[in-house]
């Protein structure tokens, strides 16, 4: 018997949706790059198998009347996924020393498997499909150690170096040609609260990144009303709650003082993202 909330309006059955939004996420990224797939049917059979995965479960979640329209939304906007992944992947073989070629970031980095689901979940969260993004960007951060919220809005040729532990808010903005590395975090700071005590949603809450810009290791970058300009470089372990003007360099020392300590930083005109 299916439960009821407070307002009435029934649970979704969730047993085994999970599952369902695992397999639909592997099928769908194996039928985009379907020579590195474990299956190797044709890419014609992997897509065919993920839409019928993906009607299968908005069946289960939202109105029957609205899973044809999400569906061919998200077909529509598949080769837009695929372009936007190939410059992910041209900016991981050119932004590390360590990759050799394509294939091995496809089949070695966690930060390919992340921003992958996170692309191909976006679509669907842009959509208002309840649950399914979260379930499969949720199935990455289980197996990279990345979170990146499905609503999060991220420019081309974004690459993430190691990526362990990296946490990418919901209402974040990443332009084109970013670099994160390990433990970085694009969060909120303190929630405002509603009169009956209740956090208030929906809300700007989590920063704004410029293009070519470079954060290291466990930065901290708090606050729906901070903004780091073009072309900036984040130190590693700064802690920042406040907007950068573009071509700056932060370092650590902005932590524990009022201002941060800047410098100026001549632009790469070699990675303008325009140029892909």
């Amino acid at each position: 018997m299916q439960e009821e909330p407070a307002n009435g309006h029934p649970l979704p059955d969730c047993r085994g949706l999970r599952t369902e939004a695992e397999r639909f996420t592997d099928w769908t990224i194996g039928a985009l790059f379907p020579r590195f797939s474990a299956n190797q049917a044709m890419k014609e059979s992997l897509l065919e198998r993920a839409v019928e995965r993906l009607e299968r479960i908005l069946t289960r979640i939202v109105v029957s009347t609205r899973s044809e329209s999400v569906i061919r939304t998200f077909l529509e906007n598949l080769p837009e996924v695929k372009r936007q992944l190939q410059t992910d992947l041209l900016a991981a073989y050119q932004g590390d020393p360590a990759a050799n070629s394509i294939d091995e970031i496809i089949l070695c980095y966690p930060a390919f498997t992340a921003i992958s689901t996170y692309r191909l979940a976006h679509i669907l969260y842009r959509e208002n499909v309840p649950l399914l993004p979260r379930m499969m960007t949720e199935y990455a951060h289980r197996l990279t150690g990345i979170d990146i919220h499905p609503g999060a809005v991220i420019g081309d040729s974004f690459f993430i170096d190691h990526g362990t532990g990296v946490v990418i808010g919901e209402t974040a903005t990443i332009g084109c040609n970013v670099k994160l590395y390990q433990h970085v975090t694009l969060g909120a700071k303190s929630f405002e609260m509603g009169e009956n005590g209740a956090l208030i949603k929906g809300m700007k809450r989590h920063p704004d990144i410029g293009d070519r810009v470079v954060i290291y290791s466990g930065a901290t970058i708090l606050g729906g009303e901070t903004h780091i300009g073009n072309d900036c470089v984040i130190g590693g372990s700064v802690w920042l709650t406040h907007s950068v003007p573009s071509g700056k360099t932060v370092l650590a020392r902005a932590a524990i003082t009022d201002a941060p300590l800047t410098k100026d930083r001549m632009t790469n005109s070699d990675l303008d993202c325009s140029a892909l």
